[in-house]
C-alpha cells in the first residue's frame, strides 16, 4: 500500500468515527461539553414560552428543570416562526429532538433553531 493511500485510508476512518460521534443524540444536560459542535439534542421539552415584547421576539424552548436553572435551549428568533406550520410553544411536555450547532449564552448551552427541520418529534 502506498503511503499516500494509507493516508487517505487513515483520513477516512477519522472522518467516520467524527461522523458517527455527531450523529448520537446528546442528553440536555451533555450538552454544555460539547459547545461549539454540530449535535442533535433530545429531552422533554419542560418550559416554552415565546417573548414577543423582546427585541428580535425569542421563543425559548427549554429542557430540564425550570429557567433560569435549565439545562438546555432551541431559541427561536421571531423572524423565523413564520417558517413553522405548528407554535413552537405547543412543543411543552414533548419529547424532541434539536440538531444544529451548540452555542453558549450566560454560560448555557443553545441551538439557534432558523428551520422546522432543526426540530424532530419524538412524541405526539
Amino acid at each position: 500500500m502506498t503511503n499516500s493511500l494509507h493516508k487517505l485510508l487513515v483520513a477516512g476512518c477519522l472522518l467516520a468515527a467524527a461522523t458517527a460521534y455527531a450523529a448520537d443524540p446528546l442528553d440536555p444536560a451533555d450538552a454544555v461539553n460539547h459547545i461549539g459542535e454540530e449535535a442533535t439534542v433530545c429531552g422533554e421539552v419542560t418550559g416554552a414560552k415565546f417573548s414577543s415584547h423582546r427585541k428580535r421576539k425569542p421563543t425559548f424552548i427549554d429542557f430540564g428543570p425550570p429557567h433560569p436553572n435549565h439545562l438546555f435551549t432551541a431559541l427561536i428568533w421571531g423572524e423565523n416562526r413564520d417558517k413553522f406550520d405548528y407554535v413552537p410553544e405547543s412543543l411543552f411536555g414533548k419529547t424532541i429532538c434539536v440538531s444544529g450547532t451548540i452555542t453558549e449564552h450566560k454560560g448555557k448551552p443553545e441551538i439557534k433553531v432558523s428551520e422546522p427541520s432543526q426540530i424532530r418529534m419524538v412524541d405526539d
